[in-house]
């Protein structure tokens, strides 16, 4: 009775932690509860990066009740003076007598020591409770604070004979209305959202999160050659300096030497557009060069939205940790329109890619395949 007792107020913490999604990033979505004689006298969750964390809040929720209660915190709390004084701390002045933790947290600076506080001052700590629940809020946190490697969501609508555009390149719309509103949500969940530039040509996107209270995600370009039109929306409309572009180190502009007009391009992009840039050396890129790259500028998880070449690279070069694939009840039946995956030769069934840990979410007359390759947690890592 206990245990299940226990787990529904960790639940109840696990979704208030979700409420940070998209707001707290690079740092973990946490929740916690502060319970006292079976009432839930203090609630809270990490609410904006730098800001207070789960426990803060939770605790000043509950006051003066706090003695003597129990919390439930959905990853250890921290132990250390960062952005905010350590949360440990907090709870041992606040007079707490129990703590429940569900994830164990990998950053090096907490990494037990959180735990190790708590039980020097005499309070009980439980772990693990709803431990893969809680593990599985925190994939995006889990993978950076240790490899420094973004998070890679893949994310395509297509017909039901796997296509993503007509043969002129129209892909509007695919899908239905509903599962539209789900892409939102994750443009608001992960950090970065990544295209091709041909994406860009052709569609003219705006890359925004159209939901209330969003968080715009950077907006990753890969353009190798720099063909990116100086006009188009996520270059004239980046008030908020997130747009990000990915090309040829050649296009660098130099000061000491002749520029070609390419050159001279990436520096007005710079200076005039605020665009950001990140050079990697010849004009075909590893999937792999670019995530470290992104890495390296504090980006720590990345939509991929297409097109077809870096949904196929990043297939071929096995960089995907999850993603969902949104299957609209159209078929095209043209052999001409543009596929969302290619480039694959197989000879034997069992050399296809095979989507696992998969969950079918139902969007009215659609249907999508989120799927999980790869999961993290404080003690297993790639």
């Amino acid at each position: 009775m206990e245990e299940n007792i226990n787990e529904k107020y960790m639940r109840m913490a696990i979704e208030l932690a979700k409420r940070g999604a998209g707001a707290v990033n690079p740092n973990p979505m946490v929740g916690a509860v502060v319970v006292k004689n079976g009432k839930v006298i203090g609630e809270g969750y990490h609410k904006f990066f730098g800001g207070p964390h789960a426990e803060v809040y939770a605790l000043e929720d509950a006051g003066k009740e706090a003695e003597g209660a129990a919390i439930y915190v959905t990853l250890e709390p921290c132990s250390h003076y960062g952005k905010t004084p350590p949360c440990a701390k907090k709870i041992i002045d606040m007079g707490i007598k129990k703590c429940f933790i569900g994830s164990s947290d990998p950053n090096p600076k907490v990494a037990g020591k959180g735990v190790t506080m708590l039980k020097e001052a005499g309070i009980e700590v439980v772990e693990n409770v709803l431990k893969e629940e809680c593990d599985e809020i925190n994939q995006v946190f889990f993978k950076y604070i240790k490899t420094k490697i973004p998070y890679l969501f893949v994310k395509c609508g297509i017909t039901l004979d796997g296509k993503i555009a007509l043969s002129n390149g129209i892909s509007k719309w695919i899908t239905n209305s509903i599962a539209r509103e789900k892409v939102q949500y994750y443009r608001n969940k992960f950090m970065g959202i990544m295209v091709g530039i041909n994406t860009v040509l052709t569609d003219n996107p705006s890359l925004t999160a159209r939901i209330e209270n969003g968080v715009n995600p950077f907006r990753i370009i890969v353009d190798p050659n720099l063909q990116i039109d100086e006009n188009c929306k996520v270059v004239k409309n980046n008030e908020d300096e997130k747009t990000v572009i990915i090309t040829s180190q050649k296009n660098l502009f130099t000061e000491d030497t002749e520029n070609t007009e390419i050159q001279i391009k990436q520096k007005r992009l710079s200076e005039e557009n605020k665009v950001k840039f990140i050079f990697i050396d010849g004009e075909k890129f590893s999937f792999r060069k670019m995530l470290e790259e992104i890495g390296k500028a504090g980006i720590d998880s990345i939509l991929l939205e297409g097109g077809e070449t870096l949904i196929s690279l990043a297939f071929e070069e096995n960089v995907i940790d999850g993603g969902e694939i949104f299957i609209a009840n159209k078929i095209l039946g043209d052999n001409s329109a543009k596929p969302f995956i290619s480039g694959f030769v197989r000879e034997k069934m069992e050399e296809a890619v095979q989507l696992t840990n998969v969950r079918n979410n139902i969007y009215g007359e659609n249907v999508g395949m989120e799927f999980y390759f790869k999961k993290y947690n404080e003690m297993e890592q790639d």
